[in-house]
């Protein structure tokens, strides 16, 4: 290997390009680092190696298709793909092949990504833990649901990797596994060909290496020209600290990290000032998990009514509770997230993003549990757009994130945001 495999997708796009190297060359690096750490991992459902280069010699052939020419990308299985396996993690669909590509993965080609496989994901985008391994420590959980992607990323198999977030599946993975890791506000991309988990909370996101390589993502499936790396706001940030109402629950390597990161923030010249939530924001994770059973449970009534036998018991406890849910409860789950999402305006005037607990600690050891979700809900409750940044190490040495939350629409302020803070927080 020559290190392709370690550059940013950002850093990858300029020098192919550039003529600096070619896509065959990146992903011949990557297929080597996935040879070579593959067996102990496990991030791939589904991997082609012949297919990644034969798209790889495909896009140097060719003038460019766009800003990702050449940049090889995970896809969380869960999304269609006309070309490969997606079987949503569950044995019901072991032989799925969709007829097309989901809308985020035809525009990650129309862009000139290669895509380089399926990784893996845990059974319908919930809760039951996954084959994968957290890359810094096999014996530790990589969370879930978008596991996989996670940590093909941070174990440098592929510079892009996208996963999806109904509660904390892309922000709790990457803060574990020491990816960046970005959730969009709500709405933001299209979600045609994705496996529903709960309509309402859906939302797509991605594991990346920098800021930069988010914004160049969110670019491509927004069809616009991706703005210049490096981007930052006329000023530093304010910041407002988002302790949460979790806060006496907290690990204390989170509380370091949140507070080192607070105070090196405010020193570097961001102002920085602690914001409290309303108090009834404390009742957002049992709202959102009636919102989530009633809707996984009627999106996968197929599947509870022909092939219960192939579910697991913890997706069957699932949609039971979705089908015990009344209706009453649900819709009144659904007002409640209406009025919280109403106070979030106010609380960003004084602000331009919060900075707060991406994870409660480092990734629990063992593989029965994928850790705790409430630390994330909230903010896809909320329907926020969020970055986790890899910024600190707990006492076994694991990944430890503090979390940026920018205002709902407000995801481009936020990358310029989150590259001022990512400058302070990652510069050795």
């Amino acid at each position: 290997m020559s290190g392709l495999n370690e550059l940013s997708a950002t850093e990858v796009a300029r020098r192919i390009a550039a003529g600096e190297t070619t896509s065959e060359a990146v992903v011949a690096d990557c297929l080597l680092r996935i040879e070579l750490r593959e067996p102990d991992v496990r991030a791939w459902e589904y991997l082609d190696a012949e297919y990644g280069l034969a798209q790889a010699r495909e896009r140097d052939a060719e003038p460019s298709r766009g800003p990702l020419h050449g940049v090889p990308v995970g896809i969380k299985d869960i999304y269609d793909t006309y070309d490969m396996p997606t079987a949503f993690g569950s044995p019901i669909y072991e032989n799925n092949r969709p007829a097309s590509d989901a809308a985020a993965v035809a525009l990650l080609r129309r862009a000139g990504a290669v895509i380089m496989g399926k990784t893996v994901t845990t059974e319908f985008a919930a809760s039951p833990p996954s084959k994968t391994r957290n890359p810094h420590n096999i014996d530790h959980t990589p969370a879930g649901s978008s596991s996989g992607s996670a940590a093909a990323v941070a174990d440098k198999m592929v510079p892009i990797a996208f996963g999806s977030q109904t509660a904390g599946s892309v922000i709790r993975p990457a803060a574990f596994c020491g990816a960046v890791g970005f959730k969009s506000t709500f709405g933001l991309f299209d979600r045609r060909g994705l496996a529903p988990q709960a309509e309402s909370l859906d939302t797509i996101g991605f594991m990346t290496r920098t800021v930069d390589d988010v914004a160049l993502c969110a670019a491509v499936l927004t069809t616009r020209t991706p703005p210049a790396p490096g981007g930052m706001p006329a000023r530093p940030p304010r910041i407002g600290l988002c302790r949460t109402h979790l806060w006496d629950e907290m690990d204390p390597s989170s509380v370091e990290a949140l507070e080192d990161s607070a105070a090196r923030l405010a020193a570097a010249g961001a102002s920085v000032t602690d914001v409290a939530l309303p108090d009834r924001f404390a009742d957002i994770t049992p709202r959102q998990w009636s919102v989530l059973a009633v809707e996984a449970a009627r999106a996968y009534t197929y599947e509870w009514q022909n092939h219960r036998d192939k579910l697991s018991e913890k997706m069957r406890e699932i949609f039971q509770l979705g089908w015990d849910t009344s209706q009453e409860d649900y819709l009144a789950a659904l007002d409640f997230g209406v009025e919280c999402r109403a106070a979030m305006p106010g609380i960003f005037e004084d602000f331009d993003l919060l900075l707060t607990p991406s994870a409660n600690g480092e990734a629990p050891k063992g593989h029965a549990w994928t850790g705790d979700v409430r630390f994330q809900t909230m903010w896809s409750f909320l329907r926020l757009p969020c970055i986790t940044l890899p910024s600190h190490k707990g006492p076994n040495g694991l990944p430890v994130g503090v979390l940026l939350v920018g205002r709902a629409g407000g995801d481009d302020d936020l990358f310029d945001n989150a590259r001022w803070v990512e400058q302070v927080l990652m510069r050795n």
